[in-house]
């Protein structure tokens, strides 16, 4: 028979809104600001009912250092089958050869996952290079400004860019050669968070064997699509992949390490040795059970023909949208896309990517203010980033994104007449005006009744209520 609760652990077993009306009720608004607004940013997604019960699970209270079967704890039987599980499942989904490659599913984000594949592959103030932070680049591959060091990636290795050409929007894989020569990296990272393109991943290991370089790609925006087979798959030419798990992938918030193995290899100075050891100890304490978790029930959906249709869907609206923004003569980075996301250029309007982000947020469109190549800061960067696998995973098709571009352009219109009335460059005057627009008030109804006609994944929108400011 079972004891009584303590009074002093009664709260253990309450809901969260019993519990803590405060925090339920925002959680409550951010479901409806969900569900009403076009989510446009294309590192985030919609996960499934499922990966959230598996993210909100008992996991979340085991500690389980180390790996399976070699662990710090005791009590760890069902977390091992479950890491294993996770393992088993990220290699497949990639379809890859498990005497070919590993993968460690413990980093706590794909930056963490970043900086230990740098531990593990580099010794301090090694040389790497990564794409710039305005051609595309994140700031975890080097990223670091004329007067400081942006990143950990900067800081504690000497990095040096590779940028886009200036007039095509496309990597310069010749200036990148030209360059690598005079550098002469130990490390070559490809991959992006705001490049609209493929990736010459060929002309990437023959730049990176040159020097004998290991080459690194962050998936982290695309995974999705590379499981899916929308996009050329980076493994055939890498010795490690990290990614994100919760943008193109929908999972959960998280990081992947995949790392090659070599026939023949001394185990100690494997790369499957080096991964591990950099994620824990040495960036790392325990893993998050409940998000690997998440992570395996994700892996698992993308591992079926439907989340196949869907990565074919992301792109097909990716392409609709850069038709119909083009149709209105803006300039586009690379003039298209050919993944899940177009890079917006609004220096030809005389508009900062910050005035455009305000006035969408202002009308229910959520996007980001994004760095566009000759941008001289990132504080006021000169394009919008735009992603379309959020609204995918709500079921927008090509038409409802010819919609969205002829709402795009409508925010920039309002956007250039709120300019021209307040008088100054001030993003504070920009909106002290902005705020007292009619023309904004209507859009944000029409924004609101468009979005809120289409389902919402992951909970149930039938009795969301609108939060009242």
């Amino acid at each position: 028979m079972t004891k009584p609760v303590e009074s002093y652990n009664a709260f253990l077993n309450t809901t969260l809104s019993e519990a803590d009306p405060e925090v339920a009720q925002i959680i409550e608004h951010e479901k409806y600001r969900q569900f009403a607004e076009l989510e446009l940013i294309a590192s985030e997604n919609f996960t499934s009912q499922a990966v959230m019960e598996a993210n909100g699970s008992a996991l979340t209270n085991k500690y389980s250092e180390g790996l399976p079967g070699a662990r710090y704890y005791g009590g760890n039987e069902y977390v091992d089958q479950l890491e294993r599980l996770c393992q088993e499942r990220a290699l497949s989904a990639f379809k890859l050869d498990s005497n070919e490659w590993g993968v460690n599913v413990q980093p706590y984000s794909g930056s963490t996952a970043n900086f230990a594949a740098l531990t593990a592959l580099l010794k301090p103030f090694d040389r790497l290079m990564g794409l710039d932070l305005p051609s595309g680049g994140h700031l975890t591959h080097g990223y670091q400004t004329d007067k400081k060091k942006i990143s950990s990636s900067s800081i504690y290795f000497q990095s040096m860019p590779y940028r886009v050409d200036m007039e095509t929007g496309i990597i310069d894989y010749d200036r990148l050669e030209e360059n690598a020569q005079l550098f002469r990296p130990q490390l070559l990272i490809c991959g992006a968070s705001a490049y609209p393109r493929d990736w010459d991943y060929a002309r990437m290991r023959k730049i990176a064997d040159n020097h004998s370089a290991y080459l690194l790609c962050d998936m982290a925006h695309i995974s999705g699509l590379v499981a899916a087979g929308e996009q050329e798959s980076p493994f055939k030419y890498c010795d490690i992949v990290t990614t994100t798990t919760h943008k193109t992938l929908r999972g959960p918030r998280a990081g992947l390490i995949f790392y090659r193995k070599r026939e023949g290899e001394d185990k100690k100075e494997s790369l499957e040795a080096r991964v591990n050891q950099a994620v824990f100890p040495s960036c790392q304490g325990g893993p998050h059970n409940n998000t690997i978790a998440g992570i395996a029930v994700a892996l698992k959906q993308a591992n079926t023909p439907e989340f196949v249709d869907y990565a074919k869907q992301v792109r097909a609206n990716t392409q609709a949208l850069a038709r119909k923004l083009t149709s209105y003569n803006y300039r586009l980075s690379s003039g298209g896309s050919e993944n899940h996301l177009v890079l917006w250029d609004l220096k030809p309007q005389g508009l900062t990517g910050s005035k455009v982000e305000k006035i969408c947020e202002l009308v229910n469109i959520t996007l980001n203010k994004n760095s566009v190549c000759g941008d001289k800061s990132a504080v006021t960067p000169g394009g919008v980033r735009i992603g379309t696998a959020a609204l995918t995973s709500r079921g927008f098709k090509e038409e409802d994104f010819e919609r969205i571009g002829d709402l795009l352009h409508r925010t920039v219109e309002i956007s250039l007449e709120v300019q021209s009335q307040c008088g100054s460059r001030l993003l504070k005057d920009f909106m002290a005006v902005a705020v007292k627009s009619d023309k904004i008030a209507e859009l944000q109804r029409e924004v609101e009744a468009f979005a809120t006609s289409f389902p919402m994944p992951g909970f149930d929108s039938a009795n969301l209520k609108k939060p009242q400011h």
